[in-house]
């Protein structure tokens, strides 16, 4: 493992560390931070002062409350470390500290979990351990021992305590997920039920390190004849559920930009074997590694890229990778039209009778992402797409299509930081070129085969700039895009407003009348009749407080998409 200092963020035990935790307990912890988050970004948003103080100290709290709900929490964290074109600076600083200084658990503790689970006292089993932990992680830490036999090893154990506080927050987890899909059914088109079971499995395999174990080999096995990738060896014979011993292989971490540029390694390099490297993973294999945070990736003195945790992989089933590499392709030519069909025959857009505003914002996302640098300031353009879209709800995202985006967008993030002109297209150049030159193997990698040389006679016969003007005015043209389309969705945005407002003044009228009725009833004999008209009041308030709440989301999204 990349070697880092371990400073503990609290000094009081953790919520989740507790010896007895119930359900109740644990659900009333999270429903509270989660409501009060909700409330901080409400009183950010509308009465606290803009400033990157006061971002930083919200940012503190987030870190401090995501380490004190724990593991399933600080995944969560972990998955919004590295997306700065989404979160402010403060805060991606601020979670970046889940990935290095998680609160390590004691030596006692991991050296009794090593005696029980390998049955043998530790000096039986390690010539030499390190009390202290290398590294700690939201599942495990890590300590680097040496074998009877001479070889370097770091022993990977498990928390104490861990599937019994999983067990606890996927039943929380499931009756959140249950109350909003029957309170709030716009939430169902996002399929959370699917997303639940992918992230309880993934999860729980995560925490199999026998699982883990088989899925280094299998890595390895994958790359045996890429000098540039380093996996470390498994001790199987160290190895159980809740221990993991591999080869010591330190190395520099891969976002530490200065500390490559010291060894005089090339940063650039490093990117174009890191994004080749997934691509073999996706495209070729359908076996990638579906969390690869900074923590988990560094780079030896000599340049080769090391993987070090592999609990978080996914595979892509052979009917899918025949598109992927489809879609590769059609990124690389800026083909919308083949995007836009190879995503929706994936099951990520769902077709649409005017699909002309997919198609706008796929050719945007082309244009201007795939061969420099996103400037942060480009996405004002195309804000009001992005709303359009997401009110038609053309967007499906499947289960395990939200691991192989959370991997894309998160080493899209570690590549950018390695270098700032980084380029999507001249990095991923020496695996087009392996696989148009490799002899065709099976169905998919002889699609790879195929696409790649189609690619090659595109660039060859690709027009000038002068036709690749015409073609797009005729486009424009052939789609429609007039001035009017845009008044017409204003239009609708204001109808649906007033119909928010209109039923937030039926409720009004309802529960004031109702609650005026309670009072003149109570006044006379018939109690009973004006309790009745209290609870008809108390629920026509709710739906009132409903209804107006949905009336500000609504108005704040149309006020951003109007910017």
């Amino acid at each position: 493992m990349a070697s880092s200092a371990i400073t503990p963020i609290h000094n009081k035990p953790l919520r989740w560390q507790r010896s007895r935790y119930s359900l109740l307990a644990r659900q009333a912890d999270i429903f509270g931070s989660a409501a009060t988050l909700m409330f901080y970004l409400w009183w950010d948003r509308f009465i606290a002062p803009n400033s990157s103080s006061h971002r930083h100290r919200r940012a503190q709290w987030l870190v401090g409350t995501l380490l004190d709900l724990g593991p399933t929490f600080i995944k969560i964290g972990q998955a919004l470390s590295t997306r700065a074109d989404l979160l402010p600076l403060e805060y991606v600083q601020a979670l970046s500290r889940l990935q290095d200084q998680v609160p390590q658990f004691s030596a006692t503790e991991a050296i009794a979990i090593i005696e029980t689970e390998l049955g043998k006292p530790l000096p039986n089993l390690f010539r030499d351990f390190d009390r202290e932990p290398i590294a700690a992680a939201s599942l495990g830490q890590v300590h680097k021992a040496r074998l009877h036999t001479g070889e370097d090893v770091v022993v990977k154990v498990q928390r104490p305590g861990l599937e019994k506080l999983f067990a606890l927050d996927f039943r929380v987890l499931y009756r959140l997920m249950r109350f909003t899909q029957r309170y709030f059914p716009w939430i169902r088109q996002y399929e959370l039920e699917g997303i639940y079971e992918e992230f309880y499995t993934i999860l729980n395999q995560e925490i199999d390190y026998v699982q883990e174990g088989k899925n280094a080999d299998r890595f390895r096995q994958n790359f045996i004849e890429n000098s540039r990738i380093k996996v470390p060896v498994i001790y199987w014979r160290y190895t159980t559920q809740k221990i993991l011993t591999m080869e010591y292989a330190p190395g520099i971490k891969i976002s530490d930009r200065q500390s490559l540029e010291a060894c005089g390694l090339n940063v650039k390099e490093i990117n174009q074997v890191g994004i080749c490297c997934y691509l073999q993973q996706l495209l070729q294999d359908g076996f990638f590694q579906a969390d690869p945070h900074p923590g988990n990736m560094a780079v030896s003195q000599d340049g080769k890229l090391i993987f070090y945790d592999f609990g978080m992989m996914s595979e892509v089933r052979s009917i899918n990778k025949d598109q992927m590499v489809r879609t590769f392709f059609a990124v690389l030519k800026k083909d919308p039209d083949e995007v836009i069909s190879t995503l929706t025959d994936m099951g990520l857009i769902e077709p649409l009778q005017d699909m002309a505003p997919v198609r706008r914002l796929v050719r945007f996302i082309l244009d201007k992402f795939t061969e420099r640098p996103i400037e942060l300031q480009e996405f004002s353009q195309v804000k009001r797409e992005i709303y359009t879209l997401f009110e038609q709800q053309p967007f499906r995202l499947p289960a395990k299509m939200t691991y192989i985006l959370k991997s894309l967008t998160t080493l899209d993030g570690i590549a950018r930081a390695l270098d700032p002109d980084y380029n999507l297209m001249a990095a991923s150049r020496p695996f087009v070129k392996s696989i148009t030159l490799a002899p065709q193997r099976g169905r998919s990698l002889g699609e790879l085969a195929r696409q790649a040389q189609a690619f090659i006679r595109f660039k060859l016969q690709q027009p000038n700039p002068t036709q690749l003007m015409v073609r797009r005015l005729e486009e424009r043209l052939e789609q429609g895009e007039l001035e009017i389309r845009v008044k017409s969705i204003e239009s609708d945005r204001a109808l649906k407003r007033i119909s928010i407002a209109i039923k937030s003044l039926i409720y009004a009228c309802l529960s004031g009348f109702t609650l005026l009725s309670g009072v003149v009833l109570l006044l006379g004999p018939h109690t009973i009749w004006a309790i009745a008209a209290f609870g008809v009041a108390g629920f026509c308030s709710v739906l009132l407080i409903r209804s107006l709440v949905d009336l500000a989301v609504r108005e704040k999204f149309d006020r951003l998409a109007e910017k």
